[in-house]
Parts: C-alpha cells; sequence; structure tokens
C-alpha cells in the first residue's frame, strides 16, 4: 500500500460523477475522494423528471435516493462511501500542469484548489436554447435540472396553466407532452424537422405522431419557433416562423442538449468531431491522467465506427463505473463504445430503437442495405397480446444486423432488447431466424416477434419476397402508377376498414378460384396486403406460382398504414 493516499477529483455530480467516485472508492478503501457539484442535489434520477412533473409519484426525494430509500446527500456520501462531495460548488479552473482544480464556493463566493493524482470530468450537457427573441421570459421553461421539474411540477400543482407548447419533438419532448396533457393542460408540440422521433424512419415515426394526436395533443411539424410572445413581462404565446401564434401560459423548450466542454476545453484537452471530449476505450482523454465520462463525451459507434454522442443515464452510468476503476487500476477496465439504445413511454405506446435506422445506416455508407417492416402481437390473442410495429434494418450482402425499431402498445423493451444484443454480438439474420428465445404464452409467441422480422427480412434477402413500406406504396397511388392493388382479407374486415386506395377484395381462401380477377399481364404490378401481410404474403407466394412476376406486399399490413383511410 502506498503511503501517500490516490487523490481523485470528479467534477460533476449528476449520474457519471457519481458513479466513477463510487466505483473509485469500491476499488481503494484508502483513495481520497472528492465530488465537486454546482447543483444543490446529487445523483439525480434525471430520467425520472417527466414522471414527477406528471404525477406518477409525488415524493420528490425519490428522484435522489439509493433503492434502500436514503437520500443523496454531501453526508450520505461522507458516511456511507468516505466521499468528500461539495455541493453548490461549481470548477473554475484545471491547471494540468500542476495538477490541481481551482472551484468556487458558490454560497459565498470563496476559491479555493485543490490536487489530484487522478481527474474524472463529468460535466455533462446543458440545453440547447432557441434563438428565439422572449426565451428569457417567465413561462420558458426546459427540463434539465431539478429546479426545471420543481417549476413543471408548480405548473401542475397549482394550476397555473391550461395552455403549453412543447418546443422540439424527440424523447423529452414526448416525456414532457404526456405529463402536461395527463395534468389537463392543452398541450402541442412543435417539431422544426419534417417528422417527430428522428430516430424512427418517416412511417413510423407517423404512427406515433397518429398515437399522439388520439390522446389530445396537436403536432405541427416542419416549423420552427420565431418569437416567445410577452404579456406583462410573462409567457402569453409561441409565435411560428409561419406566423401562426400560439396562445399558451407556460413553454418547454426540449431541443437538444450540447456537451459541456468548456473547462475541459480550456484546459487544453482534446475535443473530438461530434464536438464532446475525446476519450478511448478506458475513457481517458488525451491527458492520461484526465478521464471523462457522461454527456459531455463523444462515443464510438460499435456499427459504423464513427464518433457520436449519446446523452442517456444507463451509459452514463456505465462510463462512470469504467472510469472509477481505471482511475484505481489503470487500464483494467473499457468502455468499447455504443449501439445507441433507447426507450420511452407516449401515452398507452413504447417506443423503442437500437442501432441505425434506415436514413442513418446510408448516411453512415451503408449504401447496400435491406430493411422489413412487421406488425404483430407480442404475446397470443388468448393472452391479452397487444400490437407491435417494427422496422429490421439489415446490411444486404452480409446480412449483419444494423438497427431496429418498434413500436406499439405491447411489450417494446424485450424485442429492444434482444436486438440490441444481436447488433453488439455482430450477429446476421442467419442467426437471429432460429434463435433460442425463452417462450411461454404470458411472455410471447412461439415464433417471437423479432424472429419473425428475421424470417421476413430472410425472405427478402433470398428473393421469396418482394417488399413494399406504406410510404412507397402511397408514393405508387399518389403518382397514379399501373398497379394492381388487391386485400386479401375478409369481406367482414373490409367493411370494419379499410384503405380506400383503389384495391380490390379476394379473400385469400378465395383467390385461387379467382385469378381470372387478377390482371393477366403477369408482368403488372400487384401489391397484396391485409391486417399485417402474413395473408399477402400467402397469397404473393400463390400468384408467384401461377406465373406472375411483378408481385409486391405492402409491408406491416393495415395496421401499419400511417395515412388517413377510407373508413
Amino acid at each position: 500500500m502506498s503511503s501517500q493516499p490516490l487523490r481523485i477529483v470528479v467534477i460533476g455530480g449528476s449520474a457519471a460523477g457519481p458513479k466513477a467516485a463510487a466505483k473509485a472508492r469500491r476499488m481503494d478503501e484508502h483513495a481520497d475522494i472528492t465530488l465537486i457539484q454546482r447543483e444543490p442535489d446529487l445523483s439525480m434520477a434525471s430520467c425520472g423528471f417527466p414522471y414527477y412533473v406528471g404525477g406518477t409519484f409525488d415524493d420528490r426525494n425519490l428522484l435522489v435516493c439509493t433503492p434502500a430509500g436514503i437520500v443523496r446527500d454531501p453526508g450520505f456520501y461522507g458516511k456511507a462511501k468516505r466521499i468528500k462531495a461539495l455541493v453548490r460548488t461549481e470548477a473554475m479552473r484545471i491547471d494540468r500542469r500542476a495538477k490541481t482544480v481551482t472551484y468556487q464556493d458558490l454560497s459565498n463566493e470563496e476559491r479555493h484548489t485543490i490536487p489530484y493524482d487522478r481527474l474524472v470530468i463529468a460535466t455533462g450537457a446543458t440545453p440547447v436554447c432557441p434563438s428565439a427573441p422572449g426565451f428569457e421570459l417567465e413561462g420558458v421553461l426546459t427540463l434539465h435540472s431539478m429546479a426545471d421539474a420543481d417549476a413543471l411540477r408548480a405548473v401542475r400543482d397549482e394550476k397555473t396553466a391550461t395552455k403549453a407548447v412543447v418546443v422540439g419533438g424527440g424523447l423529452i419532448g414526448f416525456e414532457v407532452c404526456e405529463a402536461l396533457r395527463l395534468a389537463g393542460i392543452e398541450t402541442t408540440v412543435i417539431e422544426k424537422t419534417p417528422q417527430i422521433l428522428p430516430f424512427l424512419d418517416p412511417d413510423l415515426a407517423k404512427l406515433v405522431e397518429r398515437h399522439v394526436r388520439a390522446h389530445g395533443p396537436d403536432i405541427i411539424v416542419g416549423n420552427g419557433v420565431a418569437e416567445f410572445l410577452a404579456e406583462d413581462g410573462r409567457l402569453s404565446a409561441v409565435k411560428l416562423d409561419n406566423g401562426t401564434e400560439l396562445p399558451c401560459q407556460v413553454a418547454v423548450v426540449a431541443v437538444g442538449v450540447r456537451p459541456n466542454v468548456a473547462l475541459a476545453q480550456a484546459a487544453g484537452i482534446e475535443i473530438g468531431p461530434a464536438g464532446g471530449i475525446r476519450v478511448n476505450e478506458n475513457m481517458q482523454t488525451s491527458d492520461p491522467d484526465v478521464y471523462a465520462v457522461g454527456d459531455c463525451v463523444e462515443c464510438t459507434s460499435l456499427i459504423s465506427g464513427q464518433q457520436v454522442r449519446a446523452p442517456y443515464g444507463d451509459l452514463a452510468n456505465l462510463q462512470g463505473r469504467v472510469a472509477g476503476q481505471n482511475v484505481i487500476r489503470e487500464g483494467s477496465a473499457r468502455f468499447p463504445g455504443i449501439t445507441q439504445t433507447g426507450i420511452c413511454k407516449i401515452f398507452d405506446y413504447t417506443v423503442g430503437f437500437t442501432g441505425l435506422s434506415e436514413r442513418q445506416a446510408r448516411e453512415a455508407g451503408f449504401a447496400d442495405i435491406e430493411t422489413a417492416t412487421i406488425s404483430g402481437l407480442d404475446i397470443p390473442v388468448f393472452m391479452g397480446g397487444k400490437l407491435l410495429i417494427s422496422k429490421l434494418v439489415a446490411e444486404r450482402e452480409s446480412g449483419r444486423i444494423l438497427g431496429f425499431q418498434c413500436i406499439g402498445p405491447g411489450d417494446v423493451s424485450k424485442r429492444v432488447a434482444t436486438v440490441a444484443m444481436a447488433i453488439r454480438g455482430k450477429l446476421t439474420v442467419e442467426d437471429m431466424v432460429n434463435a433460442d428465445l425463452p417462450y411461454a404464452p404470458p411472455y410471447s409467441l412461439a415464433l417471437d416477434h423479432v424472429i419473425v422480422s428475421a424470417q421476413v427480412m430472410e425472405n427478402k434477402l433470398k428473393g421469396r419476397m418482394q417488399g413494399l413500406s406504406a410510404s412507397e406504396v402511397k408514393r405508387r397511388v399518389d403518382s397514379g402508377a399501373d398497379c394492381f392493388i388487391l386485400d386479401t382479407r375478409s369481406p367482414k374486415e373490409f367493411e370494419e376498414t379499410r384503405l380506400g386506395i383503389g384495391e380490390t377484395l379476394i379473400p385469400l381462401g378465395a383467390l385461387r378460384d379467382r385469378l381470372n380477377e387478377l390482371p393477366q399481364d403477369k408482368d403488372r404490378e400487384i401489391i397484396l396486403f391485409c391486417k399485417i401481410s402474413l395473408r399477402g404474403y400467402e397469397g404473393a407466394a400463390i400468384l408467384n406460382a401461377h406465373g406472375w412476376r411483378n408481385v409486391k406486399v405492402m409491408e406491416g399490413g393495415i395496421v401499419a398504414w400511417p395515412f388517413a383511410k377510407e373508413k
């Protein structure tokens, strides 16, 4: 044992910083560990903020508690972990030559300097603020800190708003949207880009948009905020780029975050191409005695190899653990990269994703890709099965799985987790079609949704099926393309709901006897579908066997159709 305890300083006390400090303590009982935190709270469960705002739970302390219900305050860190936690304290300067950190006590503005042998930077991220005038008005909020959560919770509890605008159609934006709507506040979501939830491909994003609208909130895409308008010094409306004014008493800005790298940059630590602190797989920065973790760093994509930003709480904890181990035993732990996996609850839907969407895959240089969209239940009908709609992305030649998106009221989490591990293991579609996954009726179909998705993809890769997305079918219809659209459902289903895009109804059971009703030009495009397009696929096999050469299936069926229906 060294006669001089190792001196470790951690800057940042939200998620990654406390995790690094706690892991370092577990690795070395004798290390001198100091945690510097600008905010008054420590180790906040920031992903829980929307649920506190929405009233899922009322005890604020649950956001800063251990699983045993003990508040993680400086006293807890001092007694339970022998970590000196300084709150309301801001790190002002890192002197790498002298190996010191200068910090300021925000309660009295006194400055102090502390030496370190190893330094961990966990300065997180800051909300991206729009340049629109009026952002500073009372009533314009973000949801990034405990203070923000308190302010929005007060809006709910004190009923000071009847109308709200959420600026930003990403994960946080829709979690806030749901929280406000549950509080009885009329809510509108504004998204500057053409679609919400940019990690989804357009068809699935449109399905989520339709679901949100069914629960009351309005959504406006392709329109940004021009100005926050005031009345008596307080927010009264949000003016959009097209001149529309939306009256409201509160606006929540959730257009993303940017890495908080100012302190590191001023110290001469290298910043990467994605704008975060560059780290290696040990979470070391360009200075081997300085580590960085959490939202302030950039990560390596295990799929594309590119540097990306991924400000997620689970990754912050994983990185904190790696850094905390390495500051004690250098090089003993590694964080090789990420697959960019995420999930959120939006009213009765779960929205999950892992890896690359089709758009992201093409942007990352994967030009030769294939996709497969399917719809189905998570468990059998007799067990109360709920709908899942998913899209799998794979590299055509190798069959390597690149990404997966899944939405619906069913058990999305299990399916996304399964594919996330498949991507991390670099599995192929062939590996997945016979995957040995747990099966019993309360938990899965005999062929799990993920396995069926892989089997549909295999059918496409091997030329046994040609598929079209709902958007591709709509483009054909809108352009007046010469295609024959065949609905293979029953007459009863047809009467209950139908697309109204010029389709012809021939039930699958009658198809073989009614082939004379189909186009006799065997090269004319025929597009089949049903509720989920299983019968559409079977119908396509029949037509192929009878000589039709241009037969396609609308993937996902009617339930994956994100556009208006006739009935």
